[in-house]
């Protein structure tokens, strides 16, 4: 009697083992999928150079902990850095910036805004 409960356990946990990691597998190719479209559309956007001003600016830290065994943990964190742009017509975008471009810029800043699809090339001040 034991025995059979026994597989019946390991066999439902089999299952749920194999169900969680094809999701998981399946979370992961769709990632790489959605940011191999959007590189590809991003490459085949034109470069567009427009004056801009920048509007606002903001960080967006990412924490993440993780277990090593014999109670100890890593952690790690990662740092996006984001810009809000206004065009001459009143439009706004966000683009992810890197973390010198963001500290080169200031809110109120104007100037030639260079950009690619969401891909931020370059700001240049003064015009």
């Amino acid at each position: 009697m034991f025995n059979k409960n026994f597989d019946k356990s390991f066999e439902f946990a089999e299952i749920m083992f194999f169900l969680v990691f094809f999701l998981v597998l399946g979370l992961i190719i769709a990632a790489a999928v959605r940011s191999i479209i959007m590189w590809q559309k991003n490459n085949n956007s034109p470069r567009l150079t427009v004056d801009a001003s920048v509007v606002t600016k903001r960080v967006n830290v990412s924490r993440h902990k993780g277990y090593l065994g014999d109670a100890r943990y890593h952690a790690m964190s990662s740092t996006r850095y984001y810009v809000t742009f206004q065009v001459e017509s009143g439009d706004r975008f966000e683009l992810l910036v890197s973390g010198q471009e963001y500290g080169m810029l200031a809110e109120g800043d104007r100037g030639k805004l260079t950009f690619q699809g969401t891909r931020y090339l370059s700001f240049e001040r003064g015009y």
